[in-house]
């Protein structure tokens, strides 16, 4: 009697154990983000871009010494993106302010970053400075198949207006097709309406991808130069500030209006205040819970206590590249974002 009812209670306890089992679900995370890196210009002219603070003889007297130290300042931060939740680091990040492919050939390569084994996709622009958008991949989690980058339109088609186009990189991430849309909006110098029509601009390449493929993921991510709640960005792009407003796959959800209203958290600093113009807004196919598909886990502004400016007048604000004419051995005047996707393993 007492043996069968120990082989009654071993067989209650393997089926505890099995049903248990089954019950545990593996997930796979992808990280994904967006850094200004703030000037990273090499140290050669490239004919027809006005390029030269960033030379040896120019304003920056930017020689190899302050170039070196730049890429190993951006490699450094780049390598630790997104380490705290995936340790295999990013699977894509967008980039702005790069000066041309040179350099991200020699950032990618940097002894810091490159055991990650990143690539990159650019297409050069037409910005009378030089400075392009890029995106920094990890061909293991995020494989290109197609990039184009969409010119920038004035409302009334000026040919003389030169400025930074929109990247979109159409890739594969999780056995799913995804969109990635890198910006650099015209800065605060231009006027509000410069923003705007960007925002037109590229909820009209949102459109034009998701009504051939409603199912497919889009991310439009980079540096507005605007806050969520400006026109640009909430009535222009049409990012909405709460999941719950978010009604269908091709609406647009931006996670970062309640980060920077609600908790006072910013990307950049401006006359003690922050600002938060670096931005990652994603398509509503990317919320929910239905795991078996990619689905926003969480989002993050990176940071660093290095990245800050640790004593004096400025204590607490990003430590930039340079300063009132100063080097600073540097990082960025912007902090990098990121938001982590999440997928079932079946």
């Amino acid at each position: 009697m007492r043996k069968n009812f120990c082989l009654l209670m071993a067989l209650m306890l393997f089926a505890v154990l099995f049903t248990s089992s089954a019950q545990e679900k593996r997930y796979e995370v992808y990280s994904v983000g967006f850094y200004n890196l703030e000037n990273l210009f090499d140290t050669i002219h490239d004919p027809g871009k006005n390029d030269y603070e960033f030379l040896p003889d120019g304003t920056n007297k930017w020689g190899t010494l302050k170039y070196v130290n730049k890429l190993k300042n951006m490699a450094t931060v780049l390598n630790e993106m997104g380490t705290d939740v995936v340790p295999v680091g990013m699977a894509a990040v967008g980039v702005s302010e790069i000066e041309n492919s040179r350099v991200l050939v020699d950032l990618v390569k940097h002894e810091v970053l490159a055991p990650r084994g990143w690539d990159f996709v650019h297409i050069e622009g037409p910005d009378t400075r030089g400075v392009d958008c890029a995106l920094l991949y990890n061909p293991k989690l995020f494989k290109p198949i197609n990039s184009v980058l969409s010119p920038y339109i004035t409302e009334d088609n000026d040919t003389t207006y030169k400025t930074r186009g929109f990247l979109v990189v159409s890739g594969e991430m999780g056995g799913e097709v995804v969109h990635i849309i890198v910006n650099h909006w015209p800065s605060r110098y231009a006027k509000s309406p410069a923003r705007e029509r960007a925002g037109v601009l590229v909820r009209q390449l949102k459109d034009s991808i998701m009504n051939v493929h409603p199912e497919t993921k889009v991310l439009i991510m980079g540096d507005m130069n605007d806050d969520p709640d400006n026109k640009s960005m909430k009535s222009c792009l049409g990012a909405m500030r709460d999941k719950k407003d978010v009604k269908s796959s091709t609406d647009l959800y931006n996670p970062w209006w309640n980060i920077l209203r609600q908790k006072g958290h910013g990307t950049l600093k401006y006359k003690g205040k922050w600002n938060l113009f670096d931005q990652i807004v994603l398509s509503g196919n990317l919320l929910g819970n239905d795991r078996s598909t990619l689905k926003l886990y969480k989002t993050e502004i990176f940071s660093r206590n290095y990245m800050f400016q640790q004593e004096g007048r400025y204590k607490g604000n990003t430590l930039r590249t340079h300063a009132g004419g100063v080097w600073l051995n540097g990082y960025s005047d912007h902090l990098p974002v990121i938001v982590y996707l999440l997928k079932e393993v079946k």
